[in-house]
């Protein structure tokens, strides 16, 4: 080996070297200065000086500290950042044990655990929280069980959270039969939104109709315009003329 190769080398392994034990200050250096860096906010610390393993440790390291101080909004931010599922996994399980099962629900579907998720919304379906049960099964993509879901709110009148689902599910028939119980039970405003949604131009009308009779006349219109209903906006416009701006 000649003289030249070898100092060669030698210089190449001195500086890797170094740029290890730099690293590694560096490194050392910003985990001090963890504490002042947690106000600064993720989004505004400098890492590129880093290689990715070392934004990636750097990123644990902000993220644990956030939610050992109970700052989990942002200790989930972080680590979403740096890919730490299992991290994201038990900061939902701490929502979870506190009852705030959206923010857990985020954080499952963010890790992208379906075992979790899955149980979750079992668990709030079994505690009537409605809304994350189907928050939860929306995001596991489980129709079956939202029908499911959808089915027994329609029956116990909760019409709201019945259009949740069938919207989800993309499921027209089944808004209308919602528009239709809701008009049923006199309750014009999720009778409309769900005809609304199921487009179904038949029932806009039938809508419409019933407005009118209960007086309900900007109502109606909004109906028939949804319906395509001609006949029926021609006459609302010029018998009432006060509500032709109103939709």
């Amino acid at each position: 080996m000649s003289d030249e190769i070898e100092k060669k080398i030698v210089s190449d392994t001195l500086r890797s070297v170094n740029e290890v034990t730099k690293n590694y200050k560096d490194l050392s250096n910003f985990k001090k200065l963890l504490p002042t860096l947690l106000d600064k906010g993720v989004d505004n610390i400098n890492l590129s000086m880093f290689d990715e393993e070392s934004k990636k440790e750097l990123l644990n390291a902000l993220g644990e500290e956030y939610a050992r101080r109970g700052r989990l909004s942002e200790a989930v931010k972080v680590f979403i950042l740096c890919g730490n599922k299992m991290k994201l996994v038990k900061i939902g399980e701490d929502y979870e044990n506190v009852g705030l099962f959206s923010n857990a629900i985020d954080c499952y579907r963010l890790a992208g655990n379906q075992d979790k998720l899955l149980k979750s919304g079992n668990k709030c379906l079994e505690e009537g929280k409605l809304s994350d049960a189907i928050k939860a099964f929306i995001a596991l993509g489980n129709n079956e069980r939202l029908i499911k879901v959808g089915e027994d709110c329609l029956r116990k009148s909760k019409y709201d959270y019945a259009i949740e689902v069938f919207v989800a599910v993309k499921n027209k028939s089944k808004l209308a039969e919602v528009g239709e119980k809701a008009l049923a039970d006199s309750q014009i405003g999720y009778a409309a939104k769900a005809f609304e949604l199921s487009e179904d131009k038949e029932k806009l009308s039938t809508l419409g109709d019933t407005c009118m009779k209960q007086g309900l006349v900007s109502a109606a219109l909004k109906a028939y315009t949804l319906a395509g209903n001609e006949m029926m906006i021609q006459f609302i416009k010029e018998n009432f003329p006060s509500n032709n701006n109103l939709y």
